[in-house]
């Protein structure tokens, strides 16, 4: 008896964690970081720090929780998104809107008493982006909504660079709109594997609405904005040589992948999935990569 109710407090915990999407928290954390070194050019004072990782994630997961309770139905009409706990009940929406407002608080509490109440501001900025303007209003509405949506995706980099200046300077413009252009050809392309998915639940994702070759098309626009605005970060921050040479191979991968995408396509291939799935995950190391150089430039001659 005693060892049933244990294992059921432990499913219960872990379906509360799922609700909060790590995996999502790891790739926001990957790119606050390395912005916080750039700030202080070197390595960041310790309690800023900490302070970023710890409200940063309580902050991802509040905004990430409020998604996940109010998507629950149509999660639950996905085979990629079925198995979250509020699709399936396993927890309640009262306990992960309560979840998400304490999460929330939290973030705000720890970014201002370790770093400062700009940082704690952008963060509650965020939270309320991502749950009400994207998932409320956007994401069901219109082919657009990754797009703007995504910009509550690209705070983490303002958050960063606010905790250790209390300011906001061009340089975490700049990088915000790196992680903005990056966004949709990062997400597009598991929306092509997906497509079915989110037609059966009703999104309006590009792909659903557009033919492939309109969104391959979309993909290499965006991807050119985004290889151009890394680099226009070079003489903005300013970046060293490493980030000058890094930004223009990482930039060239991402476009050879997001080319081969859109060749697939134009020469009628039965099925693009395995090739939009690699641009998806190239996508992903193209951004850790690009903030890894962020993070080192201060460090190099």
């Amino acid at each position: 008896m005693h060892q049933a109710s244990g294992s059921s407090m432990a499913a219960r915990v872990r379906a509360h964690i799922a609700l909060t999407k790590p995996r999502i928290v790891e790739l926001l954390l990957a790119t606050a970081v390395p912005t916080m070194f750039l700030a202080a050019e070197g390595l960041p004072p310790l309690v800023p720090l900490v302070g970023v990782l710890v409200g940063g994630t309580l902050a991802a997961g509040s905004a990430n929780t409020f998604n996940s309770v109010y998507d629950r139905d149509i999660d639950a009409l996905m085979a990629r998104t079925y198995h979250r706990p509020a699709a399936l009940g396993r927890v309640s929406v009262r306990a992960g809107i309560i979840q998400g407002v304490l999460l929330g608080l939290l973030s705000a509490v720890v970014l201002w008493f370790t770093a400062n109440a700009l940082s704690a501001a952008l963060a509650i900025i965020a939270i309320a982006f991502y749950a009400i303007v994207y998932t409320m209003i956007l994401k069901r509405r219109t082919s657009q909504n990754i797009v703007w949506g995504g910009a509550a995706g690209c705070m983490p980099v303002l958050i960063a660079w606010a905790a250790v200046t209390d300011s906001l300077t061009w340089t975490p413009v700049v990088l915000f709109l790196i992680v903005f252009f990056w966004t949709p050809p990062h997400y597009w392309p598991l929306a092509m594997r997906f497509r079915d998915d989110y037609a059966a639940a009703g999104v309006p994702m590009l792909p659903v609405v557009r033919t492939e070759l309109q969104v391959t098309a979309s993909i290499l626009r965006y991807s050119w904005v985004m290889v151009a605005t890394s680099l226009v970060l070079i003489p903005v921050a300013p970046m060293g040589w490493a980030y000058g040479i890094g930004a223009v191979l990482l930039g060239a991968g991402f476009l050879w992948l997001a080319y081969r995408l859109r060749r697939e396509v134009r020469e009628g291939a039965d099925d693009v999935s395995h090739v939009a799935m690699r641009l998806f995950h190239g996508s992903i190391t193209y951004l850790a990569l690009l903030f890894l150089l962020v993070a080192i430039d201060p460090f190099l001659p």
